[in-house]
């Protein structure tokens, strides 16, 4: 018999999708791995798209690279688990396979008239219910808007002939299209999420760990029967078995079960090892999410955070976190270099903001698509502001950077408010995380120890323990923790004036960018 000694991940992103193998000591597999980017699709200002169908060919494209690079053989791979850009909306007809339009990304905002509407009417049941404020961020009035506004899509979901899930489902069901061995045969492929997932849809009830029918029916009649089946992040009764036809074009004809699915910051927490009440976990990429555990019960935030669930290991039981969540962090460096241009690469923004001592008083707030939390503000946009005329490049890109850090603290300012705790260290991962400015200075506005561990791809770790859980490939959380090393710490040296002189500045250029869409509705398409 063959010796399982790998965990598959699939790692899909907002801007592109990765796969790696990892062993037992929570590794990757040394130089074996693959990522391909995705189109993003901008039909309006605020609309944000991605093509379905590309995604899920880059995800057998960045599986099959892996493989051959590895040359291992299929049979060594204990199980698969998929992480996933979560809130972003698919709903397609199983028949065929094919999406009834594109993917709406979590950072779309052409729903905000609907938003306006459920926080108008339902603001204290949606958040009492799902842990989530009404906001175009999550996934309920996308498919609101297909269901309105896509011919035919409304009649068809009635009737039971499509099938909607956030990115994790639309994959997990193509891995699985085909086998017998799935838990929804009668979707042609295991139609299913996990709790952390499903509780970003503002559809499902965290306290009852299931949807929840009347908020389906308030947020557009959304039919029942196009829910995925929410399952445990780690999933011992599997969610499915590779089908015939990836098992073929991928596995030499072997099946693999999939039994880890959780969304990306989750799944980064989780190989944070956040396992402790009070652990506190920043990723930093295309936006920054930072997570804070609070134990088997939801905490309700009253300071603009959410409370949604963390993971779950068995069936109708969770562990839950409090997050804030940052819409546009990362991306704004990908606005510098494909926007304004004053960088050809991502990696010149660093060096650029070293070479300038501060900011010269520039300000940059990136509300491309309004503010998460602790504003949620859909109406706010991006500015910048104190610009002089000695104001140079490397300012902007400095300027963009502390706006990284102290969007931060304003989300970790909130949960010390909520938790009545004080937060002295932050574990940090995600790409911007390699940055050793960028950390420094989060650990001196925060005035907290911020740690990076050696593993940076947190969020695919995470999610590989969550599959090697569900199969016995690791035994249990303390067998996970004795693998999580620190690679480097970062410690505060700024005073305690400065601080708090330049964060004073940052909250009077956010308090300039709130509402500016409503100010210049035509300008955005409301």
């Amino acid at each position: 018999m063959v010796e399982k000694r790998y965990v598959l991940v699939v790692d899909q992103g907002t801007t592109g999708t990765r796969a790696a193998l990892f062993t037992h000591d929570g590794l990757p597999l040394r130089g074996v791995w693959a990522y391909l980017e995705h189109r993003q699709v901008y039909p309006k200002p605020g609309w944000v798209e991605h093509s379905p169908i590309e995604i899920w060919e880059n995800t057998r494209a960045v599986i099959r690279r892996v493989l051959d690079q590895s040359k291992i053989d299929p049979r060594e791979i204990a199980s698969i688990g998929v992480t996933n850009q979560r809130e972003t909306v698919v709903i397609w007809d199983p028949k065929t396979g094919n999406p009834v339009y594109n993917a709406i990304v979590w950072q779309d905002r052409r729903t905000a008239p609907q938003v306006d509407f459920l926080k108008r009417h339902y603001f204290d049941l949606i958040k009492s219910r799902t842990g989530l404020v009404p906001d175009c961020y999550f996934s309920s009035t996308k498919i609101w808007w297909v269901l309105d506004n896509v011919p035919n899509v409304r009649e068809r979901a009635e009737k039971g002939d499509l099938l909607f899930g956030t990115i994790d489902s639309w994959l997990i069901w193509n891995l699985t299209r085909g086998s017998k061995d799935v838990l929804t045969p009668e979707r042609y492929g295991a139609h299913v999420t996990d709790y952390s997932n499903a509780s970003r849809t503002m559809l499902f009830n965290i306290h009852k760990l299931d949807w929840d029918d009347e908020l389906l029916e308030i947020q557009g009649r959304i039919p029942r029967e196009l829910m995925p089946l929410p399952r445990p992040s780690s999933d011992r009764a599997v969610y499915g078995y590779t089908g015939p036809e990836v098992s073929r074009e991928l596995f030499d004809g072997v099946s693999i079960p999939v039994t880890g699915d959780a969304g990306d910051q989750q799944a980064a927490l989780f190989g944070q090892v956040g396992f402790d009440v009070g652990d506190v976990k920043c990723t930093y990429g295309t936006g920054n999410f930072i997570l804070l555990n609070t134990g088997e019960k939801p905490v309700s935030s009253t300071h603009g955070l959410l409370s949604t669930v963390f993971y779950s290991l068995e069936p109708k039981r969770a562990v839950y976190v409090l997050e804030g969540s940052i819409f546009i962090t990362g991306a704004a460096i990908q606005w510098l270099r494909d926007g304004l241009k004053i960088i050809e690469v991502s990696a010149e923004v660093n060096p650029l903001a070293e070479a300038a001592n501060d900011t010269g008083g520039v300000y940059f707030v990136p509300a491309f698509v309004g503010l998460g939390a602790p504003y949620w503000d859909s109406y706010a946009r991006g500015l910048i502001i104190g610009i002089t005329r000695s104001t140079e490049r490397k300012h902007i890109a400095r300027a963009a950077l502390e706006a990284i850090a102290y969007l931060t603290r304003d989300v970790i300012e909130a949960m010390k408010a909520d938790s009545g705790k004080d937060i002295t260290v932050l574990k940090a991962d995600g790409g911007a995380a390699k940055s050793d400015f960028l950390l420094q200075f989060q650990a001196d506005i925060l005035n907290s120890r911020v740690v990076r561990p050696t593993v940076s791809e947190t969020t695919s770790l995470g999610v590989a323990y969550l599959a090697g859980l569900a199969v016995e490939f690791w035994k249990d959380l303390e067998d996970i923790k004795k693998n999580w090393k620190a690679e480097r710490e970062f410690i505060p040296r700024m005073d305690q004036e400065t601080r708090e002189r330049l964060y004073k500045g940052w909250k009077a250029a956010v308090q300039r960018a709130l509402g500016w869409a409503k100010e210049v509705p035509w300008a955005y398409g409301y």
